[in-house]
């Protein structure tokens, strides 16, 4: 074999493809999806800073009302408890047997030293505290009896919303396919 003289013409210089018009079309579309990302942030942001704590408040100023209504409830009990283990105090006047006379004698009304009842305060407080007693415990309690409606199954109420962002990925895989060819 033999080398021939083979003459070569010389190489040109080369010169870069021109770019794509595709990477417009990318970045406006991982603009959007950054924007999308960005707002999803700023929600859950807003949500944890703002809703939670407010949430937590109103929860904790319920728990404090019951609480106290229950101290309530239990005060009135345990004085209702105590006043039932005071004994009655019961004041008995002796009555002079009958004497008979034959002359008549005038009855003279004599003041005597014996207290006429009055009501306690004690007694007035407790019972106060009774009819706020069954002022609260006049409230019904609302218990579910019903079975637990939990799963996706029992929440058909999701159902559009899933359905929606089903319809919303296929869109955009066909236009993503689009772009693509395009």
């Amino acid at each position: 074999m033999a080398f021939e003289n083979i003459e070569t013409e010389p190489e040109a210089p080369e010169t870069p493809p021109p770019e794509e018009s595709n990477n417009r079309t990318f970045i406006i579309v991982a603009a959007i999806l950054g924007g999308i990302t960005l707002l999803a942030l700023a929600c859950i942001a807003v949500y944890a800073l703002v809703l939670m704590p407010l949430r937590r408040n109103a929860q904790a100023t319920q728990v404090a009302q019951i609480n106290a209504q229950n101290t309530q409830v239990a005060l009135a009990i345990t004085q209702t408890a105590a006043a039932a283990a005071i004994p009655p105090t019961a004041t008995k006047t002796p009555v002079p047997p009958a004497t008979a006379t034959s002359s008549p004698t005038p009855i003279v009304a004599v003041p005597t030293n014996t207290p006429l009842p009055t009501q306690d305060p004690r007694t007035a407080t407790v019972a106060a505290l009774l009819t706020q007693a069954a002022i609260t415990t006049r409230t019904v309690i609302v218990t579910s009896t019903a079975l637990p409606s939990t799963g996706f199954a029992d929440q058909v109420g999701g159902l559009p919303g899933l359905m929606a962002i089903a319809a919303l990925l296929i869109i955009v895989i066909f236009l993503a396919r689009r772009l693509r060819t395009a």
